[in-house]
């Protein structure tokens, strides 16, 4: 018997409740919580099995301990805002009960993402007896175990890493993010990094652009800006040189967000207006399409995976390791687009691999300090498949070459 508690009904949360109402046999029971209860009951309703729903405010530890305690979950999946990484796991550490998520803390007031805040909770768990997985999207999750399978299969050392992110879809609409607004810009605006030589070399925000061909999409121009995955990957490769991120803006993306930023719709403090604060980009986030309502009208695929270069028998070798993932095909399934899809999938089946204990330990860890293999088999079982193209190897400074 396993109990899993849920927490946050947006597009990707909504797919991993989905999901695990598809997966009975290794949960006997999910419950599905969410500030908002009315995504809830659109979730139960569209479920293929019965699932539990509530509301929670996830900023408030209370109240997500007294969920647990009343719930009493094997695991919380943590599907909710960044923001809320730390307070959920608090309640975690309360309550003894093991955590997965997606996307790792980032304070509300600072526009800034790292796992700092969250690998200082490692002794902590440890003494608890509990597991915190963190990063178990797509990206970071899936990207850090192609990387793992990598190194585990293809390679003695791994120098070189390039992740690359493409979403060819169309949604149809002028402008719209494909995960929460608020998150996805504040992402985009913010200057990059990229890892290189052991240190971190900082750059101005989409300074850096490369064109890429993505496999069954084509050439896209993509931009180098900081992913998360790029910390966690850096200090668990131990040969690793060089590591970057890569993902596709659309023109038109990237004009609205420098139309919005220069008028300062984007801003993160708070201004007044008539007499009222408020913050831009909360605002923003309002007038925006809500991402789980694009998948109806959506269609083309997102292609992501890693360019990786090593050393293999004492032989350079390049592989790249990659997904590509139909808009209409998720729609089809679970009534979710594409970038939700590649993000609740994961999830569903790091907390299979918790479940099936498959992965163990106690204290903070990464999705690439596991084992890669079973959740590399379950990844293509619940709908990702993913596939591994052996690339030349050409001698030149910059090594990404799809």
């Amino acid at each position: 018997m396993f109990n899993l508690l849920i927490i946050g009904a947006g597009a990707a949360g909504s797919v991993v409740a989905k999901k695990a109402a598809l997966n009975r046999d290794v949960f006997t029971k999910i419950h599905l919580a969410s500030r908002t209860l009315k995504k809830c009951e659109i979730v139960k309703k569209e479920a293929a099995s019965e699932i539990e729903i509530s509301q929670v405010d996830a900023d408030n530890v209370k109240e997500v301990v007294a969920l647990i305690n009343k719930f009493k979950p094997d695991l919380v999946v943590n599907m909710a805002l960044p923001y809320q990484d730390l307070p959920i796991m608090d309640a975690c550490l309360e309550t003894c009960v093991s955590y997965l998520d997606t996307a790792n803390y980032e304070p509300k007031d600072l526009a800034k993402f790292e796992y700092s805040w969250q690998w200082a909770y490692q002794e902590r768990f440890t003494k608890a007896g509990i597991l915190a997985i963190l990063g178990c999207g797509f990206d970071p999750g899936v990207t850090n175990i192609f990387c793992a399978y990598a190194q585990k299969h293809y390679f003695d050392e791994i120098h070189y890493i390039d992740i690359i992110d493409c979403n060819a879809g169309d949604h149809g609409k002028s402008f719209a993010t494909n995960f929460n607004p608020e998150i996805n810009i504040r992402e985009v605006t913010q200057d990059g990094k990229y890892y290189k030589d052991g240190k971190w070399v900082d750059i101005k925000a989409l300074s850096i652009s490369k064109d890429i061909d993505y496999p069954e999409v084509g050439i896209k121009k993509s931009y180098l800006i900081f992913h998360e995955e790029l910390e966690s990957i850096a200090k668990n490769f131990k040969h690793l040189k060089q590591a970057r991120f890569w993902m596709t803006f659309s023109d038109n993306y990237i004009k609205h967000l420098d139309v919005l930023q220069s008028v300062g719709m984007t801003r993160i403090d708070p201004v007044i207006h008539k007499g009222v604060e408020i913050i831009p980009i909360e605002f923003l986030k309002t007038l925006l399409p809500e991402p789980s309502s694009l998948a109806e009208n959506y269609s083309g695929k997102t292609s992501i995976g890693c360019i990786i270069q090593g050393i293999k028998d004492g032989k350079e070798k390049k592989i790249l390791i990659y997904n590509v993932c139909d808009h209409a095909m998720c729609n089809k399934e679970v009534k979710a687009q594409a970038v939700s899809y590649t993000t609740g999938v994961p999830a569903l089946v790091g907390a299979k691999m918790f479940a099936t204990k498959a992965w163990a330990g106690k204290g903070v860890k990464n999705v690439e300090e596991f084992d890669p293999d079973p959740f590399m088999k379950e990844l293509a079982t619940q709908g990702l498949p993913w596939h591994v193209k052996e690339l030349p190897v050409v001698e030149q400074k910059e090594p990404l070459a799809a």
